[in-house]
């Protein structure tokens, strides 16, 4: 298991200093938000690679049918060039009551256009990692093939590209399938009556097995979940061990919920410096 921490938002400056502290705190990677406006996660998360040597650096996450792939692979190539091979990438369609805000109508809402601008961003983004200069999909295209150096000279560190977590909804095949084209797995549950939860571990154990009977799981693979604890906390510490023991191989701590008025860092300082939730285990 390896544990890394959600940075609910701050100051850059302070972000970057967290990261720093996290780092030395053993915690295995830091997480920032990808905002339409706020602090930029790619310019954060440089910035953090240039201040650390260990710390796997990422977004959680970033809301792919909403943003150009072929700019994005740029960005995140740049970034694990220069931290040596330690970018994660979290994607999902993104949640219009979240993180859109009122664009007046700029983006894609509708939920199966997105999805399909999801699995071609997808697509993009491993066609341009692998070294191929053109890419025609569904919904993007490209080709910049009359520059042929790039395709050797502009490509991620990590092979065979860089990890790509997506969100899936358990029991949704369609959604499963597309975990199976990526790293790893950000797991919620879609309730017969409506809404979505949580993973907990026995949703988490049934959504393994399908993965592993569909090929969904190869070396490398990770399962990431998220939550609080404190390092008094035994119930969250247990249920954390319990996760791991289902197939999960990354913990994020994280504090979506910060009260208002409060400094998103302060909130989060002494969790940081007190280390992840692994003695137990």
């Amino acid at each position: 298991m390896r544990y890394g921490f959600v940075l609910p938002g701050g100051a850059p400056r302070q972000q970057v200093e967290a990261a720093v502290a996290a780092e030395a705190a053993g915690w295995d990677g830091v997480f920032v938000p990808e905002l339409n406006y706020g602090p930029d996660a790619w310019t954060l998360l440089t910035a953090m690679a240039e201040a650390t040597s260990t710390l796997r650096i990422g977004t959680m996450l970033t809301p792919l049918a909403w943003r150009r792939p072929w700019k994005l692979a740029s960005q995140i190539t740049t970034l694990d060039q220069l931290s040596d091979g330690r970018v994660i990438l979290a994607i999902g369609m993104g949640a219009p009551d979240v993180t859109l805000g009122d664009y007046g109508g700029a983006e894609v809402l509708d939920r199966r256009e997105r999805a399909a601008l999801l699995d071609d961003g997808i697509a993009m983004l491993d066609a341009l990692w692998s070294g191929r200069l053109s890419y025609e999909g569904t919904r993007h295209r490209l080709d910049v093939s009359g520059r042929p150096a790039l395709a050797t000279d502009f490509v991620p560190v990590q092979k065979p590209r860089v990890p790509i977590w997506v969100v899936g909804a358990w029991p949704r095949e369609k959604s499963m399938a597309r975990v199976v084209a990526c790293d790893g797995l950000l797991p919620i549950v879609l309730p017969d009556t409506g809404g979505y939860r949580m993973a907990e571990a026995d949703d988490l154990r049934a959504m393994v097995e399908w993965l592993d009977a569909n090929g969904g799981r190869r070396p490398g693979f990770d399962v990431v979940m998220e939550g609080e604890t404190s390092p008094d906390d035994e119930a969250a510490l247990a249920r954390v061990a319990a996760l791991a023991g289902a197939g999960a191989t990354w913990w994020l701590e994280s504090r979506w919920m910060v009260p208002e008025g409060q400094d998103p860092l302060a909130v989060v300082t002494t969790r940081i410096a007190a280390g992840p939730p692994s003695s137990p285990f």
